[in-house]
């Protein structure tokens, strides 16, 4: 079907209004969603869910309002630093406009050595991250009863844990609720690493406690369930050498062939570790970043995955537009047995395990939503397609706040091992805030178990050597006041969640 009867087929179709009154505009889309569009020319598919892409939408809006008004706030209060009543205008200003009273001694000698605004800045960053953590069961609430890959789904295509490893650019923070649309859980983890280069160590361990519950029956349904682990990597279809994975140089076919590689070591050192099929499933994703759409790389009957075997999000719903929601599904089936069928050298042998497709079947449909998503509130294609993060997260993930780029994150334990990250961060910022004369604001976050004594105490005793690591590495920002560092913890399982800690607060714990 070409662009001229797919616009015709949409015109009969009762799946959805379009506007026709710029066909040359409608056009572009059917033949590239990522195209630029007015509001009142929009494409709708029947597989898409736009009450939860209006939630997703709303959150994203009332996340974003909150940042956005920090710089104009600080303006205001600047203009205002040699009045009488300084201290006062300034609480009220940032009371009102942003929610929260700011520091009274960072006031105190305005009047002689001028206005910290670096500091400034960086407080009020954290002050609004930690306000969006505190607001978000009430937020996205919501949503998240609209997601449709949650536990119980999971569970159906035969997995009790999906490990997620995203690159850590900003991106693809949102990777879980938006991109993917996998409800954020226990059972769902997510740590980015730069380039998606996870430790492969680590992530043996964390197999390994998952593994040791399963057989010890303190997993329902354990015996038949089996743990996934998904490398997402990331592109940019309009700027491949320019806004692709800063970690693999905008590569793209490197940043794919690195995350693969990462994929089949784990699956070796757990084969060679616990012996032959011991092994997890495992699945390659790629994002274009600019419109969040995905290529699935479909793994065969081994379970191995070639990085030339898969399927399109993009392609899906530019040939399924315009068809009712039956077909268009029987549709995405066909896609998928097309590529499985492809065989030959170097194509893998078989198709996939039904729980497999299961899940690559949801994960392409429930993507369509998302490419819909942007193409009807970011006109295509994001307005930024770079980088755009309010902040750098070191440490361990800020589980409650997923969305893209809201901050480049960086997990470690140690600066040591987290330096490769941490220096990617850096650069990133360096073009974002240095150049502009911003700061760069690091929150350097740990989880504990409360029910490991004293376990909050070595949190936040880690975070203090974390960050002052990252002072060390970096004494150049840190002498002209353009790195800013805040230490937070929040317990794994509990209430308490992203809680800023004090030196003195350090040292009673």
């Amino acid at each position: 079907m070409n662009t001229r009867q797919r616009m015709q087929a949409l015109r009969r179709s009762s799946v959805g209004p379009i506007d026709v009154a710029n066909e040359s505009g409608i056009a572009e889309v059917l033949e590239h969603p990522a195209c630029v569009i007015s509001s009142g020319q929009i494409c709708e598919h029947s597989l898409v869910d736009r009450d939860l892409n209006r939630l997703l939408f709303d959150y994203e809006r009332t996340v974003r309002s909150r940042f956005t008004r920090i710089v104009e706030v600080l303006k205001r209060i600047s203009m205002h630093q040699h009045d009488e009543d300084f201290t006062e205008r300034a609480q009220q200003l940032a009371h009102e406009q942003l929610g929260f009273d700011l520091p009274s001694k960072m006031f105190e000698d305005a009047w002689v050595c001028g206005l910290d605004l670096s500091a400034l800045h960086s407080h009020c960053i954290f002050s609004v991250l930690k306000s969006c953590v505190d607001n978000a069961r009430t937020e996205q609430a919501g949503w998240r009863q609209r997601i449709p890959l949650d536990e119980n789904f999971l569970r159906s295509c035969g997995y009790h844990t999906v490990d997620i490893s995203p690159c850590s650019d900003g991106r693809l923070q949102g990777m879980s609720p938006y991109v993917l649309r996998i409800l954020p859980g226990p059972n769902v983890q997510v740590k980015a690493y730069a380039g998606a280069l996870f430790d492969i160590e680590a992530d043996v361990c964390d197999w390994a406690q998952r593994e040791v519950e399963r057989l010890s029956g303190a997993m329902v349904d354990g015996e038949r369930l089996d743990y996934l682990k998904i490398a997402v990597y990331h592109f940019s279809s309009s700027s491949h050498n320019g806004d692709g994975c800063a970690a693999h140089g905008s590569n793209d076919r490197q940043a794919t062939e690195a995350a693969l590689g990462r994929l089949d070591e784990l699956r070796e050192a757990i084969d060679r570790s616990f012996g032959i099929g011991a092994a997890p499933d495992v699945l390659l994703i790629g994002v274009d970043t600019d419109l969040d759409a995905l290529r699935i790389h479909l793994p065969d009957a081994y379970g191995d995955v070639n990085s030339h075997r898969y399927i399109e999000t993009v392609k899906i719903y530019r040939e399924t537009l315009g068809l009712s929601a039956e077909v268009a599904r029987a549709r995405v089936a066909e896609i998928i047995a097309d590529v499985e069928n492809t065989g030959g050298w170097g194509q893998g042998q078989g198709r996939m395990n039904d729980g497999m497709r299961r899940l690559v079947s949801a994960l392409a449909e429930a993507n369509l939503s998302q490419i819909e998503y942007v193409i009807k509130h970011h006109t295509g294609r994001y307005a930024t397609i770079g980088h755009d993060e309010e902040c750098i997260v070191a440490g361990n993930a800020v589980r409650s706040l997923k969305l893209r780029n809201l901050f480049y994150f960086a997990h470690l334990d140690t600066i040591e091992e987290g330096a490769p990250d941490m220096d990617v961060g850096i650069d990133i910022f360096a073009k974002l805030n240095v150049a502009h004369g911003l700061p760069v604001p690091v929150l350097v976050h740990f989880e504990y178990d409360a029910r490991i004594p004293e376990s909050r105490a070595r949190a936040v005793e880690r975070g203090r050597r974390v960050r002052d690591a990252i002072e060390a590495r970096y004494p150049d920002l840190v002498a002209k006041g353009l790195l800013n560092c805040a230490i937070a913890v929040s317990e794994r399982a509990g209430d308490e969640r992203c809680d800023f800690v004090a030196d003195e607060v350090a040292a009673n714990h």
